[in-house]
């Protein structure tokens, strides 16, 4: 009788974006323009094949130093925007590599008050300065606040009313 055992292999699927490999003998290559992704312990296998196209990807974490990564791979990744993460098995970061400009176009906005930081201060002192002068106005009818504690608040900040108010 031979000493022959089946390999067993299954598709690996991004969740999320997400690809994590982990195993002995971890493979990431590129084929005819295709991501190759191989993984697994023993008998038990896991394969992807990505293409540039619609593939899903946005991130891929390898865990483990058993393997290899070519830079065909690497330069893959890097013109789909992918990022790539390398952990050792105690989770400590090996190797990074991520996309060259973030993709939340928030981040990429100029703001006004960076460049002058002085700017939302007297923006923020000028808005509750009309707030508080409006309230004192109205705040007999409405927000059940006696006029003298706006006033008091206001003086207190060394703020002066907008226009005089009266009790």
């Amino acid at each position: 009788m031979g000493n022959s055992y089946v390999t067993q292999t299954e598709s690996i699927i991004p969740i999320h974006g997400v690809v994590t490999l982990f195993g002995y003998g971890t493979s990431v290559n590129v084929e005819r323009g295709h991501l190759i992704l191989e993984d697994g312990i023993g008998p038990h296998r896991r394969n992807a094949r990505f293409a540039r196209v619609g593939h899903g990807l946005k991130r891929l974490v390898v865990i483990g130093s058993d393997g290899m990564v070519s830079f065909a791979a690497l330069r893959w990744l890097a013109d789909q925007k992918c990022a790539f993460v390398m952990l050792d098995r105690t989770g400590s970061m090996l190797a990074t590599s991520g996309p060259v400009a973030p993709s939340d176009a928030r981040l990429r906005r100029p703001k006004p008050w960076r460049t002058i930081p002085v700017l939302p201060y007297r923006l923020q002192k000028n808005w509750s300065r009309r707030k508080l002068s409006i309230k004192s106005k109205y705040s007999p009818n409405i927000f059940l606040i006696r006029p003298q504690y706006i006033l008091s608040s206001m003086h207190a900040l060394n703020w002066k009313t907008l226009n005089p108010v009266t009790i």
